[in-house]
C-alpha cells in the first residue's frame, strides 16, 4: 500500500463524502419538516394545559434523536473535508500512520487507523461506564 492516497482514490472518497453529506442534509430537512408539520401540530392541537404541552414538546425531542445522529455524521464528514484541504487526510490523528484505503472506503471520515480507533473505543467505553 502506498503511504499516500492516489489522486483517483482521493477524488472517489471526496465524491462519496459529498454525496453522503447531501443525503444527510436532505434527511435532516425532511425529518424537521415532518416533525414540525405532523407530530407537534397534531399533539399540540389535542392538548389543553401546560403539562400536556410539555409532553408534546418531549415527544418531538425524542423523535429528533435521529437528527442528532445525522448531524454527528455530517460533522465527521465536514472535519474530514477540512483535513483534505489542510493536507492531513488519510493519516491517523494518534500515530500518524497512513489509514488503510479499505478503511477509508468504508468510513471516509475516519480519523484514526484501525488499531488506534480500537484502542480509543476500548478506553472511551471504559471511561463512560455504560450500564443498562
Amino acid at each position: 500500500m502506498s503511504h499516500t492516497l492516489e489522486a483517483g482514490q482521493l477524488d472517489a472518497l471526496k465524491a462519496s463524502m459529498r454525496s453522503r453529506a447531501g443525503q444527510l442534509r436532505d434527511e435532516i430537512r425532511q425529518t424537521l419538516v415532518k416533525s414540525d408539520t405532523e407530530q407537534y401540530l397534531q399533539i399540540a392541537d389535542q392538548v389543553r394545559d401546560l403539562e400536556d404541552e410539555s409532553f408534546a414538546d418531549l415527544m418531538v425531542d425524542v423523535n429528533l434523536a435521529e437528527i442528532d445522529r445525522d448531524l454527528e455524521e455530517l460533522r465527521l464528514i465536514e472535519a474530514a473535508m477540512m483535513r483534505i484541504s489542510e493536507g492531513r487526510y488519510g493519516h491517523c490523528e494518534d500515530c500518524d500512520t497512513p489509514i488503510e484505503y479499505e478503511r477509508l472506503m468504508a468510513a471516509p471520515f475516519a480519523s484514526r487507523c484501525f488499531d488506534c480507533q480500537s484502542s480509543f473505543e476500548r478506553n472511551h467505553f471504559q471511561k463512560m461506564g455504560h450500564t443498562l
